[in-house]
Formats: C-alpha cells, structure tokens, sequence
C-alpha cells in the first residue's frame, strides 16, 4: 500500500509532465522521492508502529481468577509437504499463549486456551485445529484447549470467541496476539462486551536505515492496514453499520 502511493505519484508527475505542468510535476517528484526515502529508510513504519504498539510494551502482571480464559487470535497458516502448518507469525502468539497457560496453572487450576481462528487460507484444517496440535506439544493439557474455528477475521474472532466466553462464565480473560494487531482487537472484543487482559507476543519493529529497505514498506502495510480496521470500525460505528454480539456472524 505505501509503495502504491510512490507509484501513484510518479504515474501522476508523468500525466503532468505530458501536460507540461512542469511545477507541479517537480513538486509529484519531489514528494514521491520524500515519500520513498521516509518509509523505506524507517522513519514512517517506526511512527506507525510505535503509536500502535507502545501501549503494550511492557507485559502486564495477571492476577488471574476462578475462571481463566487465554484467547490465542489466529494468524495464518501454511501449506508445508502437503500438510497445514502455523504461519511464521504465529508462533510467538502460541508460545506466549503457553506460556501464560503455565503461569495460569501455577496460580489456580481452571485455565483454558481458546483458539480462535478458521480456515482462511481454504488448506482443509482450521487455525484452530492447527495450533492446537502445537499447544499440546508445548505442554498444554488436551482438555484445556477449546477451539473457535469458524472466524476468518478479527471481528468474527471477537465475535464468536465472545460467544463462547459468556456460556462459560469466564471471569478473567488475558487476549494474546501481536503488539500491532492488540490495539484492534481489544477494540472488537470491547464492541462484544469482552473486557481483556492484553498480552503481547512478538512487537515489530522498523530500524533506520542510510538506504530504503523492502521490510520497511512491509511493516509499513501491516501497520497501515491496522490503522484502516480502526478507523473502518469507528465509520461503522457512525453509520450505524456495526452489529451487535447477538447477530454471529455478520461482519
């Protein structure tokens, strides 16, 4: 998406150049060039990120309750020798999320992993399914994962996953997923009446470089496209657009 606006503005300053406008091409040049250099030498992913994620930094301490719940969001799978594998962002969210298990069991007997997260990438096996196998090879007891595994994105991950938590009268929730993607979902799961513990996984980072790099423009994009499901939520919200938690579902 960032490299698309470069490219916009190049196609632009060649129509102007065709046209002869030759202070207004210099000037699409000029900030194509600006914008090139701000975004893949780092200064722009690192703003982006940082407003995301600065807020979940520092991990929190969980006083847990009777009834735990550890939300495990999806983030992709893989085809790997035929077979459905976690996609490479998601192993931190099922490490942490085991993680949090073992501190959970230390403290109180009734802690639950919930997996969230269907088949979007249509490989036959669901997010969920997925994960599960990986959670139990870390030590999580079989009877201990649940699985929501219809979701194929964050507003369904927070609506059917708060489904299930009230039928099961959770009364401690921690919310696990990347630093970027928490600020989102919180947001979601708050519109489902879900109040969550936000716990960090990994926490993406865009170093500075003296010449632009493609990672800067991809963690760009994840940015970007995090800020866009912020403010799509808000519009939603205004127009009247946005479902309640009593109609699953609806997106």
């Amino acid at each position: 998406m960032t490299l698309l606006l470069f490219i916009l503005l190049i196609l632009l300053a060649a129509v102007f150049t065709a046209l002869k406008w030759r202070r207004t091409q210099r000037t699409l040049l000029a900030l194509s060039a600006i914008w090139f250099l701000a975004v893949g030498c780092g200064p722009v992913p690192a703003w982006l990120l940082n407003n995301l994620q600065a807020d979940y930094a520092l991990k929190p301490t969980v006083q847990w309750g009777t009834h735990n719940a550890i939300v495990l969001l999806g983030a992709g799978t893989e085809r790997v020798a035929n077979r459905a594998e976690p996609g490479i962002f998601a192993y931190p969210r099922i490490v942490e999320a085991a993680s949090m298990y073992n501190q959970c069991r230390q403290a109180t007997s009734d802690c639950k992993v919930l997996v969230s997260g269907g088949d979007a990438r249509r490989l036959g096996a669901s997010e969920a399914t997925v994960y599960r196998a990986t959670l139990l090879a870390l030590g999580v007891a079989q009877d201990d994962v649940l699985q929501e595994a219809d979701s194929m994105n964050t507003w369904q991950n927070a609506e059917f996953t708060a489904e299930l938590l009230k039928r099961r009268s959770v009364d401690r929730v921690v919310l696990v997923s990347s630093a970027i993607h928490l600020r989102r979902s919180e947001l979601y799961f708050h519109h489902f009446g879900i109040e969550a513990i936000p716990q960090r996984a990994d926490y993406l980072q865009a170093p500075f470089t003296a010449v632009p790099v493609s990672y800067s423009f991809i963690v760009a994009d994840f940015a970007v496209h995090e800020y866009l499901g912020i403010a799509r939520y808000y519009l939603y919200s205004a127009l009247g657009w946005n479902p309640d938690s009593r109609d699953p579902g609806q997106a």
